[in-house]
C-alpha cells in the first residue's frame, strides 16, 4: 500500500500519470457549464469508460455546446459510476450500453470517445466511421501497422473527423521548441533521443486465473484476442504489458515520444530499425512486453533512438521522459513540463558558444497550465471546433498523425521480437524478413474479423 501512494504521489506531481492530472472536480465542471439549447449540442458518446475515455469525455465536457448521451462498457460497476458521473456534470444519466455496437445504433450520437484497450482500437473506429460518427480515439491508436493503415483509409475515405489521443500535440511547450527547431538555430540535427523512464510504472505482481468478477463480460472485453479465463493482469490498466492487447511501454509512451521527433523532423517511416531490450528489471514477472528497451531507427541522414525503462526514474538530462533534439550548434529539450535550449561550443573559435541558450520558463503541470492552458482541454477543444467546422484537416493530432507514429512504435517492438535488425520497404508495405512480416497483420479471434483496406 505504501508503494502505491507513492506511486499516485509521483504521478501527480509529475503530471504524467494519465488518471491524476486530468481530473477536474465534476461539480467545477458543472458550474461552469452554460444553458445552451439541446438544438445546438454535440452528443457524444463513450465506448470504454473507465480511464481515459472517461478523463477524455470529461475533458469534453467543459464545454458547454456538448452533451453526453451514451456509454458502453463491459463491466457494469464502471457504467453505474460513469452514469453518475454524467448526471453530476449534466443533470441528466445518458443511455448505457454492454455492446459498442448497440450504442453506435443511436442516430442522435454525433461523436463517440474510444477509450477501450488499444487491441479493441480497429474495430470500434471502423464501425463508428461506417454509423456516420466522429471520433476522438485514445493511442496508440491500432495494436498493429496492418491496423494503422486500415483506419488511416477508412477515416480519409469517410470525410469525417478524427482525433487521436496524443494531445502533446495541443501543449504549448512543444508548439515553441518546433518553432525554434525549424528556425534552423540549433544547426543540423543528427539525433533525436526520445525516452520513457518511469521508475513508478509497470511492476505487476503474478496472479492466478480466477472466476469472471460479477458483472464483467469478459469474453467482451477479450474481443478479437485470442479466448482465456480472466486474470486480473489482463485487465483494465495492466493490460498493456501483453501483446494480444497492446504494446508495452513502447506503443504506451513511446507514441506521443516518437510523435514528437517525427513531427519536429518531419518524418514518416524509417529506413531501418534494431532494437535491444527483455525482461531486466522484472524477470519473473507474468508479463510479456520488454521493461527495458532501445530502439535505433535509421533515417536518411539522422536517427532516431528511443529508450524507456520501468522501475528507473533517472532518464536523460535528469528528465524521466521527454525528447531531445542533438544539433550541431545545440540541443533542444522538451517534455510535458517545458524545454529548453543547451548551447554547442565551437572548439575551432576559443570555445564560443555557437547560440544562445534558452532557459526553461516552466518547470511543472501547474507553470504548464498557467502558461499555455490545459493541453488536454486545448487538445478536446481542438477536435470539437473541427467538427463544428465539419474540418478534419484543422486538428492537432488527425488520423495521419496518429496511424504514423504508431506504425513507426511497431516496428521497434517488431523488430525486438525478431531479434534482427529490418529495413522497410516503403513500396510494399513489409520489411525485408519473413518474421518480422507475420507480425504486420493480427489474427483476429472468437468470430470477430480484421477490417478490410
Amino acid at each position: 500500500m505504501d508503494d502505491r501512494r507513492e506511486f499516485i504521489k509521483k504521478a501527480a506531481k509529475m503530471g504524467i500519470g494519465s488518471q491524476f492530472i486530468f481530473n477536474t472536480p465534476l461539480e467545477l465542471i458543472a458550474k461552469n457549464r452554460s444553458k445552451i439549447s439541446s438544438n445546438d449540442k454535440i452528443n457524444f458518446g463513450v465506448i470504454g469508460c473507465k480511464g481515459m475515455g472517461w478523463n477524455d469525455m470529461s475533458s469534453i465536457l467543459k464545454n458547454s455546446e456538448t452533451d453526453c448521451i451514451a456509454l458502453c462498457d463491459i463491466d457494469d460497476k464502471v457504467l453505474e459510476e460513469r452514469s453518475q458521473n454524467v448526471k453530476d456534470i449534466t443533470g441528466k444519466k445518458p443511455k448505457t450500453y454492454k455492446d459498442y455496437r448497440k450504442l453506435l445504433e443511436n442516430k442522435d450520437i454525433d461523436a463517440v470517445v474510444i477509450g477501450t484497450p488499444d487491441h479493441w482500437h480497429c474495430l470500434n473506429l471502423v464501425d463508428a466511421l461506417h454509423a456516420d460518427k466522429h471520433i476522438y480515439c485514445e493511442k496508440p491508436i491500432s495494436n498493429s501497422i496492418e491496423e494503422a493503415d486500415i483506419m488511416l483509409k477508412a477515416t480519409v475515405e469517410s470525410k469525417k473527423c478524427v482525433q487521436v489521443g496524443q494531445w502533446q500535440r495541443s501543449g504549448g511547450q512543444y508548439k515553441e521548441a518546433m518553432n525554434y527547431l525549424w528556425s534552423g538555430n540549433i544547426g543540423k540535427v543528427r539525433l533525436v533521443k526520445v525516452w520513457a523512464y518511469m521508475g513508478w510504472y509497470g511492476w505487476v505482481d503474478n496472479l492466478k486465473d480466477t472466476k469472471t468478477p460479477k458483472g464483467v463480460d469478459y469474453n467482451m472485453w477479450l474481443g478479437p484476442a485470442p479466448l482465456r479465463k480472466f486474470n486480473e493482469n489482463r485487465f483494465h490498466g495492466s493490460f498493456r504489458w501483453y501483446w494480444d492487447y497492446a504494446g508495452g511501454l513502447m506503443t504506451d509512451w513511446g507514441v506521443h515520444e516518437i510523435d514528437i521527433a517525427l513531427w519536429g523532423m518531419n518524418a514518416k517511416n524509417p529506413l531501418s530499425i534494431s532494437a535491444a531490450g527483455g525482461k531486466f528489471a522484472y524477470p519473473n514477472q507474468d508479463t510479456e512486453t520488454p521493461d527495458s528497451l532501445q530502439t535505433i531507427y535509421e533515417y536518411k541522414d539522422f536517427t532516431i533512438l528511443w529508450e524507456h525503462s520501468n522501475g528507473i526514474e533517472g532518464g536523460n538530462y535528469g528528465l524521466d521522459e521527454g525528447i531531445a533534439f542533438i544539433g550541431s550548434k545545440g540541443t533542444i529539450v522538451v517534455n510535458r513540463t517545458g524545454w529548453e535550449v543547451i548551447p554547442e561550443k565551437n572548439h575551432r573559435n576559443d570555445g564560443e558558444l555557437f547560440i544562445e541558450g534558452v532557459p526553461r520558463t516552466t518547470s511543472n503541470w501547474d507553470e504548464i497550465r498557467k502558461k499555455y492552458g490545459d493541453p488536454v482541454d486545448l487538445h478536446t477543444k481542438n477536435f470539437i471546433d473541427s467538427i463544428k467546422k465539419n474540418d478534419p484537416s484543422i486538428l492537432n493530432c488527425g488520423i495521419e498523425s496518429g496511424s504514423q507514429v504508431s506504425k513507426v512504435a511497431h516496428m521497434g517492438n517488431i523488430a525486438f521480437r525478431t531479434g534482427s535488425k529490418i529495413r522497410w520497404n516503403n513500396e510494399k508495405n513489409n520489411f525485408d524478413n519473413s518474421a518480422a512480416n507475420n507480425l504486420i497483420i493480427p489474427k483476429y479471434n472468437n468470430g470477430w474479423e480484421l477490417p478490410s483496406l
